[in-house]
């Protein structure tokens, strides 16, 4: 009778990977469908600039630089988090598990996405899993305050686009993003929700380390400030990334619709139902872009080069993940699995922010 039993494991197990393997295919197939409603309704030709010459390049190779200055201070953000838990760990090593993380989550088809190697990594480079767990998460909710924030300063810039159709979307999504964090904040900080695991020894404690992180921002009001600077600083880099790639192909677009609705579009292709935000990112760059007589095909193309300077510098992560992957197989603990089953549910806040 207890044959059963012990053939039952194997086939659980296999079971979980198909479920993973599905979600990723059914994101694909998302993707794949949004981008193919949106480019067979314009012509080949659209997306291109018309003339290719020094100015094109130059902003190509400025967007790259940006989107890799991004990676770094994305870095310096992750580091100023880490001493809001008085530990401190080199930018060096913080940025190659950022690039390592950077490259499973945009360039390798994945079902649990580069935050989950962070907090890996991280967990060995600090000797504790619960403190990389919640570095990695409140990292990201930072990005629920700076990217409403540049939405709110690009219409106080540029009242003019109130007046744009749908530039309700770029409110109602900045809007979103703000409730969201405050039901977030309110659990992970209430003392009889998350804190009541602040103490636990089991996989719980990756709550309760939440709960000791928040809580000592909200007390220390300086560290939050060095976090939501270190935000600020890393959004303003990815800005910076897309104007580059919108004068790469010509496209005119006032800067303070740049401020005001590429942080909207940043936020809502963390939604959890395509790949890497494909098809969700140009919908809404041709939504929001139309009413400044910017073609559908310039809008479309401005999604896709901003995906693509993500993905080139992401490959800058390879060496990262090899060789760190290398060393983890060389010398992982028996109890890893404990320190990156909790991350699973972070892959949404990771395209966000």
């Amino acid at each position: 009778m207890a044959a059963p039993d012990t053939a039952g494991a194997p086939v659980e197990r296999r079971h979980l990977r198909l479920s993973g393997a599905t979600k990723l295919g059914v994101r694909i197939i998302v993707s794949a469908a949004l981008l193919a409603v949106l480019v067979t309704k314009i012509p080949a030709d659209d997306i291109q600039p018309k003339d290719t010459h020094f100015g094109t390049l130059a902003f190509l190779a400025a967007g790259l630089a940006f989107t890799f200055v991004g990676f770094v201070l994305s870095a310096w953000r992750w580091q100023r988090v880490f001493e809001v838990f008085d530990t401190h760990i080199p930018l060096r090593t913080l940025l190659a598990h950022y690039l390592a993380g950077q490259f499973v989550g945009n360039v390798l088809p994945s079902t649990i996405g580069g935050d989950v190697l962070r907090v890996s990594r991280a967990a060995k480079t600090t000797g504790t899993g619960d403190v990389a767990f919640a570095s990695v998460i409140i990292e990201r909710l930072s990005g629920f305050v700076a990217l409403p924030l540049l939405t709110c300063i690009g219409f106080a810039l540029e009242p003019s686009l109130f007046g744009l159709d749908h530039a309700w979307v770029a409110l109602v999504i900045a809007g979103a993003t703000v409730a969201a964090l405050i039901v977030i904040l309110a659990v992970a900080g209430s003392p009889r929700l998350a804190g009541r695991f602040a103490k636990r020894q089991n996989w719980m404690r990756f709550i309760g380390a939440v709960h000791v992180g928040v809580d000592r921002i909200r007390r220390e009001p300086r560290q939050a400030v060095r976090v939501l600077v270190a935000a600020l600083a890393y959004q303003a880099s990815v800005l910076a990334a897309v104007y580059c790639a919108i004068h790469a192909l010509g496209v005119s677009v006032p800067n303070g619709a740049v401020l005001a609705f590429l942080p909207a579009v940043a936020a809502a292709q963390a939604l959890p139902i395509s790949l890497s935000g494909l098809g969700i990112r140009e919908g809404l760059l041709v939504l929001l872009l139309r009413p400044l007589d910017v073609p559908t095909g310039k809008a479309i193309g401005v999604g896709l080069l901003w995906y693509g300077m993500t993905l080139v510098v992401s490959l800058l992560g390879a060496p990262a993940f090899a060789v760190g992957q290398r060393h983890d197989h060389e010398h992982a603990p028996v109890d890893a699995d404990d320190d990156v089953t909790p991350t699973e549910g972070s892959e949404t806040a990771r395209r966000a922010s």
